[in-house]
C-alpha cells in the first residue's frame, strides 16, 4: 500500500521510498524516512495535495510523491 491511499486519519508506518534522485533527497531531507510514523491530517478534495504529519512537522506532498512512499496501516 502507499501513502496516496490512506484515508484522512489514518495512520502508517513508512516501510520504503520508491523514488530516486532529488525527489527522494527532498523527502528524506523532509523527515519521511523508512520506520517513521505518518499521519494524513487532510486531502484536498481532488486528492492532490496531501497534508500529513512527521516527527510532529506538518507537510504537504503531491499525490506523485506519496505515491512513491510505501506504509504499513497501523491500527
Amino acid at each position: 500500500m502507499n501513502l496516496s491511499e490512506l484515508k484522512k486519519g489514518q495512520k502508517a508506518k513508512i516501510t520504503s521510498i520508491n523514488s530516486k534522485g532529488p525527489i527522494k533527497r527532498r523527502l528524506m531531507d523532509m523527515g519521511v524516512l523508512p520506520g517513521e510514523t505518518v499521519e494524513v491530517e487532510k486531502i484536498a478534495p481532488l486528492g492532490d495535495p496531501i497534508d500529513i504529519v512527521v516527527k510532529g512537522y506538518h507537510l504537504s506532498l503531491r499525490k506523485s510523491e506519496a505515491e512513491q512512499i510505501n506504509v504499513e496501516v497501523i491500527e
